[in-house]
């Protein structure tokens, strides 16, 4: 198995790569925050000793924006984590056979010793060292700053953590829902490493997990900033709506429906236009298509990876290359048989825009198209939107009124579909109940946020099995695969930990 020099395991770096991570790792990827040019071309900084990294508040700030490129990883958010979530359902079919390209993920054929879950893995441990470093050396090094900008700082740290951890035990763990999060989840390291010490930490529970997840987002919502001082930084850097969006997505996985109903309340509106009232004004754009366009920083747009031409997700990584064979190899054409060939993406639904196959050189394909520059992949990458919070408010509604349709969910659903198929909205009447509200909504996460990172967790977290595409056959919720393996890379230096059954 190749490594790529950013791509060492997690368990070579406990053992000593890791003593040079302030001096190196974080600085030498770091980004300027107060200089959107350099936010999107970044310039590495020398390389500092350990005891200079935490001097003077530009070298912190420069660390601060290393943990943002960290989970930017193309390995990690910046491209494949996306990938992989997506052809693990049925939306895509696999065209090229490639073997370094997500089949495996699409196939579910991985196991421990695979390169895929591997690597993911350790982009996302290196990550969370990187933050637990900065933690550690950001309270060991209190009268640089002052305590607010401090605290902002650790907010951010605090948030990405969160961010990474949720990601990670949605692949490599049972849902949430299954048992209540009685399920083996993940080693949960809050601790930063620099030696071999603590190598072996048992995996804490799923729900064990999710509570870390909350408590690092409640941190990250009480001691972020409300706004920035311009849009890019609004989208690239988190700020209070963006944890409070994020805790919407953890308590949907959690099935915590009221829950993300008082979270969902403190940025969307009573009634439409559904608005954020306080902090960055987030709301709908009126064309889906502009939030898939430069610059990128729509009101929609609640977090994303920045690209540019010298700050790309690598090779192999940027979703275009894998969506659109006109600007990469294209490894992943739309499945006619999902969501495509579904009756509610209406032929009149401007999100059809995104879905086309007249291209010279692949007319028999129908490709994906959000992600459209190339050969470099330099579209930006979203995490967070609008869209989705809507979606999990309107979700969460629906499920608290199995029985009747909430007015406030259908307005909702409505919202995101009626932007784009005026003509499809749904009624009351029509839909008749609450659970089938909620499984239009289902349907309507599909067509709204395919390909961008959702499929197969929603599948998950709703208990469903990964359904049959091509060739391949379902994955029921009790089989292996189901879930994907821990890395034996990490079961080797790990000796508390256990492997999947």
């Amino acid at each position: 198995m190749k490594l790529y020099p950013f791509q060492h395991t997690f368990s070579r770096t406990r053992r000593g790569l890791l003593k040079s991570v302030f001096a190196t790792a974080l600085i030498s990827v770091s980004l300027t925050a107060c200089n959107e040019t350099e936010l999107l071309n970044p310039t590495p900084l020398t390389s500092l000793a350990d005891l200079e990294a935490f001097k003077n508040p530009d070298r912190i700030l420069a660390q601060v924006n290393g943990l943002y490129a960290s989970v930017k990883s193309g390995q990690f958010l910046g491209g494949r984590y996306l990938v992989y979530i997506d052809v693990r359902g049925e939306e895509f079919l696999n065209v090229t056979n490639n073997g370094v390209t997500a089949l495996g993920a699409w196939n579910h054929t991985q196991n421990s010793l695979s390169n895929e879950p591997t690597n993911l893995w350790n982009a996302a441990y290196l990550a969370i060292n990187r933050m637990n470093l900065f933690l550690a050396g950001l309270d060991a090094n209190p009268s640089v700053i002052d305590a607010a900008l401090a605290n902002q700082y650790r907010a951010e740290a605090r948030f990405l953590r969160a961010l990474t951890y949720l990601q990670m035990v949605q692949l490599y763990a049972q849902p949430f829902t299954k048992d209540n999060g009685a399920s083996p989840g993940l080693p949960l390291r809050l601790k930063a490493e620099v030696g071999t010490g603590n190598n072996d930490l048992a995996r804490s529970t799923v729900a064990q997990v999710y509570a870390q997840v909350l408590e690092d987002l409640n941190f990250a919502e009480q001691n972020l900033p409300a706004t920035y001082a311009s849009a890019t930084l609004n989208t690239t850097r988190a700020h209070k709506n963006t944890a409070i969006a994020l805790k919407t997505r953890v308590y949907l996985n959690m099935g915590r429906w009221a829950d993300v109903v008082t979270e969902a309340n403190k940025i969307v509106s009573a009634a439409a236009p559904f608005r954020a009232a306080s902090g960055v004004a987030h709301q709908l754009q009126a064309n889906v298509a502009s939030v898939f366009a430069s610059p990128y920083t729509t009101a929609e747009s609640i977090f994303s990876m920045p690209m540019s031409s010298n700050d790309l997700p690598g090779t192999q990584n940027g979703l275009g290359s894998y969506y659109l064979a006109v600007i990469g190899i294209g490894d992943f054409s739309l499945n006619p048989a999902g969501i495509i060939g579904n009756a509610a993406f209406a032929s009149t639904d401007a999100r059809r825009g995104f879905v086309r196959n007249d291209f010279t050189s692949d007319q028999g394909r129908n490709r994906l198209t959000k992600f459209p520059t190339g050969p470099q992949h330099t579209d930006w990458v979203p995490v967070i939107r609008y869209a989705e919070v809507l979606l999990n408010l309107a979700e969460a509604k629906a499920r608290l009124t199995p029985g009747a349709v909430d007015e406030q969910g259908l307005a909702l659903l409505n919202a995101v579909r009626g932007r784009s198929n005026p003509a499809g909205v749904y009624t009351a009447a029509g839909l008749g109940t609450g659970t089938a509200l909620a499984n239009a909504i289902l349907l309507e996460r599909r067509i709204e946020l395919l390909g961008e990172g959702f499929r197969s967790n929603d599948l998950l977290r709703t208990n469903q099995p990964l359904p049959a595409k091509g060739t391949i056959q379902a994955v029921p919720a009790t089989a292996s695969v189901y879930i994907w393996p821990i890395p034996q890379t990490e079961l080797n230096v790990n000796k508390a930990a256990v492997q999947n059954p």
